[in-house]
């Protein structure tokens, strides 16, 4: 399958972090008949009794006000989601395409699911997220058929 790579609104809620927290936010969206691609929850490291979720997609009216009624709002945080058929290196590959071109990342939340990836990726700003589009796309484009150097292998051996 080949590479898709776009724009998402994630949607986030600040929290108190403790027991209950995440159960409350995805009960009115699962009684709404949310399906939900992305769930992330996490505590802030410097501030521990304060944690956020953010989840994605949230569209249609009962889903919309499920979510306000959990404390969800839309998060003005750009974000691309990237997903493919995953293939060892091609992480690497695409953050070395996003430093060449002089992006930084925000934050990036990934996972490989038996052969497909997901990747959530958050950018300083509208232009940033616009141009990673394009780095991304060039970057997960299938390598074109390579022929080995002559005398390394893949040839036909000459006899004498």
């Amino acid at each position: 399958m080949p590479l898709t790579v776009k724009r998402i609104t994630l949607w986030r809620a600040d929290v108190q972090n403790e027991p209950g927290v995440l159960s409350r936010i995805l009960e009115p969206l699962a009684a709404a008949g949310a399906d939900l691609q992305v769930v992330m929850g996490y505590r802030f490291p410097t501030t521990p009794e304060r944690s956020a979720v953010e989840l994605y997609p949230v569209s249609g009216r009962r889903t919309t006000a499920a979510a306000g009624q959990a404390g969800l709002a839309a998060s003005d945080i750009p974000c691309l989601l990237v997903e493919g058929d995953n293939r060892a290196g091609w992480g690497a590959e695409m953050a070395r395409a996003l430093a060449d071109a002089g992006i930084n990342i925000a934050f990036l939340m990934a996972q490989v699911i038996g052969r497909r990836f997901a990747v959530a990726i958050g950018f300083e700003d509208d232009a940033a997220a616009a141009e990673a589009m394009k780095m991304i796309r060039k970057s997960g484009a299938p390598a074109r058929a390579r022929r080995p150097p002559p005398g390394r292998g893949g040839g036909k051996r000459r006899r004498r």
